[in-house]
């Protein structure tokens, strides 16, 4: 098979788009046998790997039908310690890189996934796909080109946004501003300030990064790049160039500062992480250009990805099978842990539906009917401005008790113990992530008690610095920088009056809720939760279905 590289080269464009966007053509039966093809062919190398039988508690399912009758859904404690260990007899294939994202606090740093060689092969052209559609307008349209320079300004190898770098530099012969060698011996810092004058001196045609760091360079250029001295410069001339027509390119616009838009022309972007939807106006504001949304992860590779029309996300057929389940299956799953929740398969689902997703890898992964903790909202059956046959998607939320806010993830332990660690006295609380002017924040709503009076920024701080200080692999990048590039300030609090929680139970016990169910959850908790404990007279919650309660100890 001809590299990418090799056919952008040749400019066989038709070939091109075959390799890496047919999927768009799949109708919904054609995707659906792709994937009952390739779960078979899992199966099969999970019956004879050490790692395959435990999670599977030693079936032997025949059909699709039976593997979801009889194989248990999992969690990553289920491929513990096996993975934590990196162990490579156990797996059903080979593993040519090792993966790994954030942990969950108290439990384990960081998740280890494989990858496995055919996976690593099936990684170019869909990730090449994303570059199509980010830069094209139409059907068919190829306007990306080998040997790109791409702005790096993500998490290195071996984390997995690090290596899909790699997968590209080797597929796409894309040279990295700074190197991916040198990437990782230097802080995400000295990564986003080298890799911004590199790109001033040498130009740049993409970025690769989170939506956060693309923000971070156009308040930049906003607050401080007016006042850059030419006089240094006058040994850089292609870099004092591209500083005077981005000037002139400002003045003719109005403006009294630069936009990165005014130095460099990106014909696309292609962004992951959850909040690249928060920053997308702001970014085409700054950049001339808006991110693709990109839905993937260290255990699942890639799941969906936005076309050129930057609508709902297109699942891809050929990395994972994909089971759903139903919100309200979920619920149930919530109320009672014992509760086995039932699924249905992507040419079940319905629209304006919410779905927990399900995957179990291809290619001889590791993760079977896992459960990664992730919402997904299908959004329409089929694209029908497009022609493409296949449910579109968003996603909704985090099905676990994880807040993620991009830069950090906060369980609800982890939340407690900082809230512990003040030695602040409360009566209880809740929190869960808002959009707090134009960022990504907890929200924390609390209660105090022992009449003691303290503000609300004052407890924000307090927390925050607390926060930082349990961290064991739920901080994803330096948060100093952060807070110096973006004032990335990640809590908010509002201090309820006296007796809310009261309050709320007493309206709770009078709907007849059961004990277990009297008090708010801690995480994520509903606008009409949140109205209860704010309200100076009692209300009563009347939509049942939006109580996200669970169990715990209190």
């Amino acid at each position: 098979m001809a590299q990418i590289k090799d056919l952008l080269r040749q400019k066989r464009h038709k070939e091109l788009w075959q390799m890496c966007c047919g999927f768009l053509d799949l109708s919904i039966d054609q995707f659906m046998n792709i994937q009952k093809r390739l779960l078979l062919e899992q199966i099969e190398l999970l019956k004879v790997s050490e790692l395959g039988r435990k999670v599977m508690r030693n079936a032997m399912p025949q059909t699709i039908e039976e593997f979801r009758e009889q194989v248990p859904m999992t969690t990553y404690k289920d491929y513990c310690p096996e993975l934590l260990e990196k162990r490579t007899d156990c797996l059903p294939s080979k593993a040519v890189h090792w993966a790994h994202t954030s942990g969950k606090s108290g439990e384990y740093p960081f998740k280890w996934v494989p990858i496995s060689e055919r996976a690593w092969e099936e990684m170019g052209p869909v990730l090449c796909a994303a570059r199509i559609f980010a830069s094209s307008k139409n059907r068919g349209e190829i306007k990306i080109k080998p040997h790109a320079r791409i702005l790096y300004a993500t998490a290195p190898a071996p984390y997995t946004t690090g290596i899909m770098a790699a997968r590209m530099k080797e597929e796409f012969g894309y040279q990295y501003f700074p190197s991916l060698d040198e990437s990782e011996q230097i802080t995400f810092m000295e990564r986003l300030e080298k890799g911004f004058w590199q790109a001033l001196e040498d130009g740049m045609d993409g970025f690769y990064g989170l939506p956060t760091a693309l923000v971070a360079i156009g308040e930049r250029f906003k607050s401080g790049a007016r006042n850059i001295k030419l006089g240094p410069l006058l040994r850089k001339p292609k870099t004092m160039l591209r500083l005077i027509r981005g000037k002139i390119k400002s003045r003719l616009a109005g403006r009294d500062y630069m936009l990165p838009k005014d130095l460099w022309s990106i014909r696309g972007m292609a962004c992951g992480g959850t909040d690249s939807f928060i920053f997308r106006e702001k970014i085409y504001d700054m950049w001339g250009v808006r991110p693709l949304d990109v839905y993937a992860g260290t255990e699942s590779i890639m799941v969906a990805m936005q076309t050129w029309d930057y609508k709902g996300m297109t699942f891809v057929p050929n990395f994972n099978f994909f089971e759903f389940i139903p919100e309200e299956e979920h619920m149930k799953w919530q109320a009672d842990r014992l509760y086995k929740p039932k699924t249905v398969l992507l040419n079940e689902v319905e629209a304006g539906k919410v779905y927990e997703i399900v995957i179990t890898n291809f290619h001889g992964g590791a993760m079977v009917r896992y459960r990664a903790g992730d919402m997904v909202r299908i959004i329409t059956i089929r694209n029908e401005e497009l022609g493409i046959d296949i449910p579109q998607m968003a996603f909704e939320r985090r099905a676990d008790d994880l807040i993620d806010l991009g830069l950090i993830r906060l369980t609800e332990k982890v939340i407690w113990q900082a809230i512990e660690n003040t030695a602040i006295p409360y009566r209880d609380w809740t929190a869960r992530k808002e959009i707090m002017e134009g960022n990504p924040a907890l929200h924390l709503y609390i209660e105090l008690k022992d009449d003691y009076i303290a503000s609300e920024k004052g407890i924000a701080t307090a927390v925050y610095t607390q926060i930082k200080k349990l961290d064991d692999g739920f901080i994803h990048y330096d948060l100093s920088s952060m807070e110096k590039l973006i004032g990335f300030k990640p809590v908010e609090v509002t201090i309820l009056k006296p007796g809310s929680f009261d309050n709320y139970m007493a309206h709770r016990q009078a709907e007849g809720a059961d004990l277990a169910h009297l008090k708010p959850p801690h995480i994520n908790p509903t606008d009409s939760i949140l109205n209860v404990l704010q309200a100076s007279k009692p209300q009563v919650v009347t939509e049942e279905k939006e109580i996200r309660t669970r169990t715990r100890v209190s």
